[in-house]
């Protein structure tokens, strides 16, 4: 099998040579030029034989059309990105959001660096994934994380006409990145979680605009959902129109059957990505071992949670595509 036959096989719960697996980081001080970004993703991809590729793009390109200026200083050093300054500081200010082209400015940049890499991959047969993020997610960032709030001190009304813009400009760039010849797009979701609002507020704030970014992505084969953080809204999320559903497993429920058995769809996690940084390499193998048994290898694509942190052991990133092939090696009869 070539990867893109792996991947999509595993999508649709057929047997695979082998189970699919990749991660991904962050790339400081290369991700803000498209052709960088675009061959170190390529090099990254290929120094460890991944068997897809999520675009790793920064984490606020999202919001910098928007108005806002970010300082990335602290990624190198395990940190994360930093808002120095955004248009949305009074509830008020939610009427300065206006529509941003992704002709121009960082989305067009995004865009750029996908369609280069697309070209290096052109002839592996490798599946590519285009990094979006949920409206309420930019909508948060935006804001200073205030976006709750806002709604709580009344500007609701508000705050959604600026999610209809954010979403509609969203739309139009996973549509895009799908048009130009991206697999999927990996939508990352990282406010809907029982630690941050109820339910019925993502109901009316979250999950109306993240259907219809869905929508627009729905030519893609590999859409991802991406539930980030602890406490996900598994009942809200598990319908979601994707074809695979990624989670920070090992960190958070739903447990790996669990979520197979209940979402229906093929999963993409299984490997803690804060044992992949201390460098734990019993318990990546363990993982690995339980993802396999737990789901008889079908359905399944490792993958850490979320993003990988720095600093970043080249060794243990290495170790993780042999401990997979001993896994699946293994020939006892008791391992899964």
């Amino acid at each position: 099998m070539n990867k893109k036959e792996r991947v999509y096989a595993a999508i649709h719960f057929q047997e695979t040579d082998e189970i699919p697996y990749s991660f991904w980081s962050h790339l400081p001080g290369i991700d803000l030029d498209a052709t960088q970004l675009a061959h170190a993703t390529y090099d990254f991809y290929k120094t460890y034989d991944l068997d897809f590729i999520k675009t790793m793009n920064n984490g606020m390109y999202a919001i910098e059309d928007f108005g806002c200026e970010i300082d990335y200083s602290e990624i190198e050093k395990g940190g994360v990105a930093k808002i120095v300054y955004t248009p949305v500081q009074a509830p008020e200010d939610w009427s300065k959001v206006q529509p941003c082209s992704i002709h121009e400015g960082s989305l067009a940049r995004e865009l750029d660096s996908l369609k280069q890499l697309l070209e290096l991959v052109k002839d592996e047969n490798v599946p590519v994934i285009f990094t979006v993020f949920s409206p309420i997610t930019i909508a948060d960032k935006l804001c200073g994380k205030k976006v709750l709030d806002h709604i709580r001190a009344g500007y609701g009304e508000e705050v959604k006409r600026a999610l209809s813009v954010i979403a509609e400009t969203t739309a139009q760039l996973a549509a895009e990145a799908i048009r130009l010849g991206a697999d999927g797009v990996f939508f990352a979701s990282q406010m809907s979680v029982y630690d941050v609002m109820d339910t019925e507020v993502y109901l009316e704030y979250g999950k109306p605009y993240d259907i219809q970014v869905l929508e627009a992505a729905k030519d893609g084969w590999m859409n991802t959902l991406h539930a980030h953080g602890s406490n996900i809204m598994f009942d809200v999320l598990r319908d979601y129109p994707v074809h695979v559903f990624n989670w920070h497993a090992w960190e958070t429920l739903p447990a790996i059957d669990e979520a197979q058995q209940l979402t229906g769809k093929c999963l993409m996690g299984g490997l803690n990505r804060t044992d992949i940084t201390s460098c734990d390499r019993n318990a990546i193998r363990h993982q690995i071992f339980d993802c396999k048994r737990l789901t008889g290898g079908r359905g399944l694509i490792l993958t850490p949670g979320c993003v990988i942190r720095y600093p970043l052991n080249k060794g243990m990133l290495s170790y993780i595509r042999s401990a997979k092939e001993s896994v699946e090696g293994c020939t006892c009869g008791s391992c899964c």
